[in-house]
């Protein structure tokens, strides 16, 4: 596991998360947290990084298939996952589509591609995001339509609000996520009219699962507030991202109950 210390506006595995579920969701997050980091900390040029989640793929084919070598390079990775895996049976697909992604932001900004449009960053955030929702409804033993629709929508908003909290740093490492004719205040409108379609899982979520997922629902809800009282202007990528205060959780909690 990287060393390297993460800020999350986000709960994860909180404490309103079933207990019996944390150890999964943990596997999962470090999965996905340790896969990024590969592909985005540290001065390593792209052909390393690449190799890097190479190996990292292959030692995911091979937790899966439940071989007894463990992984050398992230035994605390992969031995966690391996136990969820073979708990919940994880779908494989969803695991390796978010590795997909994760080359592929390596290769597009070893290049410095973008983004033609909407519909090329919402493949993006098919593979990036929304795999954590669906892996996450899989543990909850929800697989119904509506609800894998409005899981998707409330991941890609929460993967769009992430591109524009973090878009300096994003430019200062060559990735542009901001389709092409797109301002940022249509940005910042379409990831709030996402996460709205997506709001009405939080009812079809029961007990702690549904109180957790609005708490995510309304951070990001809160955090677009925040980015949008900035403007737009060159200097707006330079602020750091919007962190979220007492005052700003007191707030979210009302909107919790009040949804």
């Amino acid at each position: 596991m990287s060393s390297i210390d993460h800020y999350e506006n986000f709960p994860v595995a909180s404490w309103l998360c079933p207990a019996h579920l944390r150890p999964a969701v943990q596997a999962i997050y470090h999965f996905a947290r340790t896969a990024d980091d590969l592909a985005d900390e540290g001065q390593a040029p792209a052909h390393h990084r690449l190799d890097d989640l190479g190996q990292y793929r292959a030692d995911l084919e091979s937790a899966l298939r439940h071989d007894d070598t463990p992984s050398v390079r992230w035994p605390q990775v992969f031995g966690p996952l391996q136990a969820a895996a073979s708990s919940y049976q994880l779908p494989a697909q969803l695991l390796f589509d978010l590795l997909d992604a994760f080359e592929q932001d390596v290769v597009y900004a070893s290049v410095g591609q973008g983004y033609r449009n909407r519909k090329e960053l919402l493949d993006y955030c098919r593979r990036s995001a929304n795999p954590v929702g669906r892996l996450m409804l899989h543990l909850y033993g929800v697989n119904d339509g509506t609800s894998l629709a409005q899981s998707n929508d409330i991941c890609t908003a929460l993967q769009l609000i992430n591109f524009w909290q973090d878009r300096g740093e994003d430019l200062r490492r060559g990735r542009d996520y901001l389709p092409q004719g797109l301002t940022l205040n249509d940005a910042l409108t379409w990831a709030r009219d996402l996460m709205q379609q997506g709001a009405p899982l939080v009812h079809r979520l029961k007990g702690r699962a549904g109180w957790e997922l609005r708490a995510v629902v309304q951070g990001g809800l809160r955090i677009l507030d925040k980015l949008d009282a900035r403007p737009e202007t060159t200097e707006h990528m330079q602020l750091a991202r919007p962190t979220l205060n007492k005052l700003d959780i007191a707030r979210i909690a009302w909107r919790c109950v009040r949804m």
